[in-house]
């Protein structure tokens, strides 16, 4: 009786809370996102001044996209094996340092070779940023409170959405389409200052690191068997954004008939609406269970892009519908994601699991972006053609990544039902 009391008053007991401190962290982690993703993400809508700027063809604007995304993965390759031998904060700094270095080569960049290259340096040092981010909420943030903090953490997808892809896009047409980048360099060295001040260190993985041997504790990463389903369901999932996102500003403009003016109405609408729904998907997640929410937003997202990769000219606020309804499919899927793949490693293989993971990522999303390039062509009145095929493969991949997600979760089930004391016997 005192045990089913007991487990009684565990189900119906409040979630847990953010401390002072995990509030200011999740929101300083969701700020670093935000330059992070905004270098990325401003590629696409300036997609359509770089190419005519520069005189490129589609297929060498997917190659420098994807250069970000290959050298980021390179990157974090290499860094794997040392990414549990440091304090993540000073680990965080040198490559946000590197990272705001390779965006001010992007800003004085005039050819395509030197935009090429500023991208391959950007990816190298931006690409491990994010995963030293996910280690560190890993290692701060109690596996009930980690939807909400990965939650957090992608509102700053959708802020570069509202704040900076507009702004980014103003001062584009203001100047032209360096100038976003020297402001990302502004706002990054604000951030990178108060890291550098309110940041404790995060050590706690180093008393329970048992391997001296950074190659050897890359290879035994990569080599646990339990590890192998997220990674893969990782890259799958990757293929969706990095195969839509190079070509969506072409493909509104040219394909739907939006004005290219139009954009930032478009890009602010969606992040507002995924500002909201983001926090409530990461509260959905913690209380009705990671995979149910996860299995929604990837019929959602399935659904949707395959209504937004066939649309024909329609009007603005229909686009904003479509994109405001997949952007929360995308959410309803990663958020989950995140928060179910932070409890698969150990404490002592969380950064090199996490930095695996980021590389993989940025490599399929290579692949994905080099794909998508030669899956659409431009016709003569620079309408893409082909686009409804990049829907096909993004289906495709997320019913896959749908397939190892359950095995993750299993899996992580398993575990935590092994780890449970045996019951007392009267």
């Amino acid at each position: 009786m005192l045990e089913k009391t007991a487990n009684s008053n565990a189900a119906t007991a409040p979630p847990p809370s953010f401390t002072p401190y995990q509030k200011f962290v999740a929101g300083m982690l969701a700020f670093l996102q935000f330059a992070v993703i905004l270098d990325f993400m401003v590629m696409a809508p300036l997609g359509a001044m770089i190419m005519p700027a520069l005189k490129i063809a589609p297929s060498q604007f997917g190659m420098v996209v994807s250069a970000y995304a290959f050298s980021a993965g390179i990157s974090g390759v290499l860094a794997a094996g040392f990414a549990d031998r440091f304090d993540r904060k000073k680990l965080l700094l040198f490559f946000y340092v590197g990272f705001l270095g390779g965006t001010l080569w992007c800003a004085m960049a005039q050819t395509f070779p030197s935009l090429l290259a500023a991208r391959i340096v950007t990816g190298l040092f931006g690409g491990v940023i994010g995963s030293v981010l996910l280690a560190i909420a890993t290692d701060l943030f109690q596996a009930q409170l980690r939807g909400r903090a990965m939650a957090i953490m992608q509102t700053a997808f959708a802020a570069s959405q509202v704040m900076g892809l507009p702004a980014a896009l103003y001062l584009s047409t203001r100047w032209d389409w360096h100038a976003p980048f020297l402001m990302i360099v502004g706002v990054g060295i604000v951030g990178g200052l108060v890291v550098a001040w309110r940041l404790k260190p995060v050590v706690g993985h180093l008393g329970s690191h048992n391997e001296s041997n950074p190659f050897k504790h890359l290879l035994r990463t990569v080599s646990e068997r339990r590890h192998l389903p997220a990674f893969a369901a990782t890259a799958l999932l990757t293929t969706g954004g990095f195969m839509l996102m190079p070509f969506s500003s072409v493909f509104t403009v040219n394909n739907l008939g939006i004005h290219v003016d139009q954009l930032p109405t478009i890009y602010l609408v969606t992040g507002l609406c995924t500002i909201v729904t983001g926090p409530l998907i990461g509260k959905a997640a913690d209380r009705l269970g990671k995979l149910k929410v996860f299995y929604a937003g990837s019929v959602l997202t399935s659904v949707m892009v395959m209504l937004y990769t066939h649309l024909g000219p329609v009007p603005l606020p229909a686009v904003i519908v479509v994109n405001v309804v997949l952007f929360i499919g995308i959410f309803s899927r990663m958020i989950p994601y995140q928060a179910m793949a932070s409890s698969v490693p150990e404490l002592h293989m969380r950064g090199s699991f996490s930095a695996i993971s980021a590389a993989i990522q940025q490599l399929a999303g290579g692949v994905a972006a080099v794909v998508a390039g030669h899956l659409v062509t431009t016709a003569a009145d620079g309408r893409l053609q082909g686009f409804a095929n990049v829907g096909y493969v993004v289906v495709g991949s997320t019913l896959l990544a749908g397939f190892l997600a359950t095995r993750v979760h299993r899996e992580i089930r398993q575990r935590e039902a092994a780890a449970q004391p045996a019951p007392a016997v009267s």
